[in-house]
């Protein structure tokens, strides 16, 4: 007869990878039930996108087998509570991800959105701000440039702008309240006061993960951002080439500045090189080649994958609807995998003391 003693003798020889500590001191099993010589178990995974999820699961079966006998029929089953941020002020909000980048025309939004869907996909409740003041092109992106927001009172009394849902994620973007005709001329108090109206004036409802589309380079919007909510870590965008790569390490730096201290989740490389579609499995390397895995080696911070220069990726941004909708697309699996390596990185960041 098998029991739950022994089951927990054996998931204990499991390490969870990034984690680095066993399943059952990290209490990620729960509902052990055996019946006779059938064994089912559930394993709460950190995020519903991580991308180890099988790797973890043959672990728990070869355990099972080795350490109590290779008869058990097994059933295992996989489930997620997000880990969140400690001591976030923010209410049903878990975890704030910005998306930065040194300088613009990177593709910093085409990224902040996909990684936003690619969560929401995976399972996970997944709200988007675009806090890009200076140019909004989230509502673009999504094909909600003529929506308005409503304002209802919440019951305490306090009226909240209600967020645009748009494929499972919820939106909002400084461009929903501009007309996008006219330029945005805000000195920097008003423009990080919109941007905080964002956060605190919204009803988000429960977030797994809010992701805040930065405005290029290094000024008030990051500073205001970074020091007045808890952000859970920061994906830098670049390019390949020097100009870009330059810039990117000034942003790098900004967000380790001692005043800032915001973890870096790692780089993303865009445009890494341009496929054209009568030839797909072609690789031209236009604009350098290994720069941002570089820098990620540089830093020491993790290298979350190349994004290559393909036209269905502007054409899906500008007809509304993200390439990582595109479920069979190549593609959209890249964004994925990135997608994925963000959502680990934020449980790495929420599984360490809060002194580092």
């Amino acid at each position: 007869m098998i029991t739950k003693e022994q089951v927990l003798h054996a998931l204990s020889h499991v390490e969870e990878p990034d984690l680095k500590k066993d399943l059952v001191t990290l209490n990620m099993i729960e509902d052990i039930l055996i019946e006779g010589n059938h064994l089912t178990f559930t394993v709460i995974l950190t995020t519903p996108a991580c991308p180890l999820k099988g790797f973890i699961e043959n672990a728990c079966r070869n355990a099972i087998s080795h350490f109590i006998s290779p008869d058990v029929a097994v059933e295992v089953k996989m489930t997620s509570r997000v880990t969140t941020q400690k001591n976030q002020p923010l209410k049903n909000i878990g975890n704030i991800v910005v998306v930065a980048s040194g300088k613009g025309g990177v593709g910093k939004s085409t990224v902040a959105s996909n990684i936003a869907l690619g969560l929401a996909r995976k399972g996970a409740r997944v709200g988007l701000i675009d806090a890009d003041i200076y140019g909004p092109s989230i509502p673009i992106m999504f094909g909600v440039e003529d929506a308005k927001p409503e304002a209802k009172a919440g019951p305490e009394g306090k009226t909240r702008i209600q967020p645009i849902e748009k494929y499972g994620i919820k939106l909002l973007s400084i461009g929903f309240f501009t007309d996008p005709e006219q330029p945005i001329p805000w000195r920097g108090p008003m423009a990080s006061n919109a941007v905080k109206q964002l956060f605190n004036d919204a009803d988000w409802g429960e977030l797994d993960y809010l992701i805040v589309d930065l405005p290029p380079g290094t000024g008030d919007i990051h500073i205001t951002l970074t020091q007045n909510y808890p952000v859970a870590g920061a994906v830098i965008v670049t390019t390949p080439q020097k100009v870009a790569l330059s810039d990117t390490k000034k942003g790098i730096g900004m967000f380790m500045m001692n005043a800032i201290n915001v973890p870096i989740l790692g780089i993303v490389e865009n445009m890494s090189y341009f496929s054209p579609a009568e030839l797909p499995d072609n690789k031209y390397y236009i604009f350098g080649k290994g720069g941002g895995k570089s820098l990620a080696e540089k830093f020491d911070v993790p290298f979350l994958g190349e994004i290559p220069l393909v036209q269905s990726i502007s054409e899906a941004g500008d007809g509304g609807e993200p390439i990582i909708l595109q479920t069979d697309h190549p593609i959209a699996q890249a964004f994925l995998q990135v997608a994925e390596r963000v959502a680990q990185q934020v449980a790495i960041q929420n599984a360490r003391p809060a002194s580092v």
